[in-house]
């Protein structure tokens, strides 16, 4: 269970740098000066404000501090030696400013330079994530084969999905080995890379409508486990490939009401696997468009399929990460060795699925005020899944 200690600090700067508050911590005895300056990207320096929330995470035990700036982007708390994740996210009307720095080692007194990142909140999101599968009852086991994705347009305007991508990153888990030693400068497809059909309007998302993507067998999975969902619903997409994916558990054949028109294309396979991998316990989710070609002249360019450091046989599709639309991190619960993969304009923070197995959701929160103003559902988007999502103890489409 996370617990959170509240960390004062003063508006003020005093004559160095940061004002030092003494708080209720209770390791303040052997406490390390901890401080943060938050590094706006060139030519946003005006959004430096007082009042922005730092978080600081004790990666060993997830303990979390939380502490605010002063009016010059400045923040100091006390902390115990430890660890730390340090993570910001700000947004002042659509301008999104997040930032997160790994490994922080406190031990002493310890300045902290983050450098945020631009990004506007998006039109089109991802509106839930159900991966972790959920218990075989009344028959013994564990069941997997029912992963699914929703996206929802957070806009005003209608959304077509025609020609937009779908992928995961590598590594497939939080908490395993990055290949690449962290996040580089590109985001590494694996596996596959998947494109919805159309011919650009085909497939018109209106304000507030939702589109599941069904990433397992687009079958009624209740009719034998009811603790499942139902996938076979003629409005719901696919992905399905009995050529590159020819494992039958994973990828049965989609049910009657399933439309051919919306099962999804592989534009490029990547992976070894005979069913498309995506983590049960910790997966990345992203959704593009490429920019200024088809996504399949750039799969075509030399140095965008690259082999994973490490192996003889997988490669990852270098993804320019200006491309994502929306990104969403998920962490392993049963871990605290958890490892971020997206860049932090894409999401600066994580949610964490507590177990597998277990029919749980995760699932991005309503903005009701928004969604007041505007007429239709508007989904939370601060870019970071810390704020934006919860995990529910049912997949909504678990009837």
């Amino acid at each position: 269970m996370i617990k959170k200690a509240l960390i004062s600090v003063l508006a003020a700067l005093c004559a160095v740098s940061c004002v030092n508050v003494r708080t209720d911590n209770p390791y303040r005895d052997s406490a390390c000066s901890v401080c943060v300056t938050l590094q706006y990207p060139e030519g946003y320096s005006e959004f430096a404000r007082e009042g922005v929330e730092v978080s600081l995470e004790e990666m060993n035990n997830t303990f979390i501090y939380s502490v605010t700036t002063n009016s010059s982007g400045r923040a100091l708390a006390d902390l115990p030696r430890g660890l730390y994740r340090v993570s910001v996210s700000d947004r002042s009307g659509q301008s999104i400013f997040n930032g997160t720095c790994d490994k922080v080692v406190v031990n002493g007194a310890t300045n902290v330079d983050l450098p945020l990142k631009y990004s506007k909140a998006g039109t089109l999101v991802v509106r839930e994530i159900y991966c972790g599968g959920c218990k075989k009852l009344p028959e013994v086991g564990d069941y997997q084969s029912d992963k699914y994705i929703i996206l929802h347009n957070n806009d005003t305007r209608t959304v077509y999905l025609d020609s937009l991508c779908f992928g995961t990153l590598a590594p497939y888990n939080s908490n395993s080995t990055n290949p690449w030693g962290g996040i580089m400068d590109f985001a590494p497809i694996i596996q596959a890379l998947w494109q919805f059909g159309g011919d650009g309007k085909s497939f018109p998302l209106e304000s507030g409508q939702d589109a599941v993507l069904c990433l397992n067998g687009a079958i009624d999975h209740t009719v034998q486990y009811p603790l499942s969902v139902n996938l076979n619903n003629a409005s719901y997409f696919v992905c399905y490939n009995s050529t590159y994916f020819t494992n039958t558990t994973y990828h049965p054949a989609p049910g009657d009401k399933i439309v051919r028109e919306r099962i999804l294309d592989v534009v490029i396979k990547v992976g070894r696997a005979n069913a498309y991998a995506f983590s049960i316990s910790s997966p990345t989710v992203v959704i593009f468009r490429p920019q200024g070609m088809t996504i399949q002249e750039f799969v075509q360019m030399s140095d965008t399929v690259i082999p994973i450091p490490g192996s003889t046989s997988d490669n990852v599709v270098t993804l320019p990460w200006d491309w994502i639309l929306d990104g969403v991190e998920v962490f392993n619960g049963s871990t605290t060795s958890n490892n971020k993969r997206l860049r932090s304009d894409v999401d600066a923070g994580f949610i964490t699925l507590s177990d597998t197995f277990l029919g749980h959701s995760l699932v991005r929160k309503v903005d009701e005020e928004a969604s007041f103003e505007k007429g239709f559902t508007v989904l939370q988007d601060t870019n970071n899944s810390s704020n934006d999502f919860v995990e529910l103890e049912k997949a909504t489409l678990h009837e």
